[in-house]
């Protein structure tokens, strides 16, 4: 950006949510192509989240290659704007959910580790991903029932392989209140395995906002 007389520098304009996301994206194309570790994508994210001018986004992106601040900050339209999905990234929370002769849950607002181990044995988990958040975007859920139950429930948005095993027990996905299958191209992905031994691992796939009744 050039400054023009009579005009304030550029760089001390306020940042806008759109020129932080266009940044953003820059930065998880960067990941993708290797450029930057995930550990740098999580502290690069902080600052360009936190930042309040367009000359505070600069330094985020200034040692990547064939990157123009600038440019990235120009005006666009509302179809050239790619939004990366705002589920992915933090801190990761707990790896293991485990029941033995109890129960216990992972739901809310937690973030999901790139792989989460859970056990239930003559007891129950609840898993429940609608308002996760992803470490990642590939995640891993490994669930094993035995004489036990482990119910996840994952929203219509997000992409989901179930791939259990059910021996004298059931390893099922079911389709509740008709969802669909709606996860946009970068949504989180969350590979589900493990094995249900006389017992029963049920993976609810459900949408994310739940059907308003129609009043008669």
């Amino acid at each position: 950006m050039t400054e023009q007389p009579g005009r304030p520098d550029p760089k001390q304009l306020r940042a806008s949510d759109a020129d932080r996301e266009r940044i953003a994206q820059i930065l998880h194309s960067a990941l993708g192509e290797g450029r930057i570790t995930v550990n740098e994508l999580e502290e690069r994210l902080d600052q360009v989240y936190s930042a309040k001018t367009l000359g505070d986004l600069e330094p985020v992106v200034e040692d990547l290659p064939d990157v123009s601040t600038s440019a990235a900050l120009l005006p666009v339209t509302p179809a050239q704007v790619h939004r990366p999905d705002q589920r992915i990234g933090g801190q990761p929370g707990s790896a293991v959910s485990i029941a033995i002769m109890s129960g216990t849950a992972r739901k809310g607002n937690w973030v999901v580790p790139p792989q989460h181990n859970s056990f239930a044995f003559w007891g129950g988990v609840e898993i429940d991903l609608r308002h996760a958040r992803f470490a990642e975007r590939h995640s891993t859920i490994t669930a094993v029932a035995i004489m036990g139950g482990i119910e996840i429930t994952v929203p219509d948005d997000i992409v989901v392989e179930v791939t259990g095993i059910g021996i004298m027990g059931a390893f099922e996905t079911t389709d509740k209140k008709g969802a669909a299958d709606s996860a946009a191209p970068d949504a989180p992905v969350v590979r589900i395995n493990g094995l249900a031994f006389w017992g029963g691992v049920e993976v609810k796939r459900v949408p994310r906002e739940p059907r308003k009744a129609v009043e008669g």
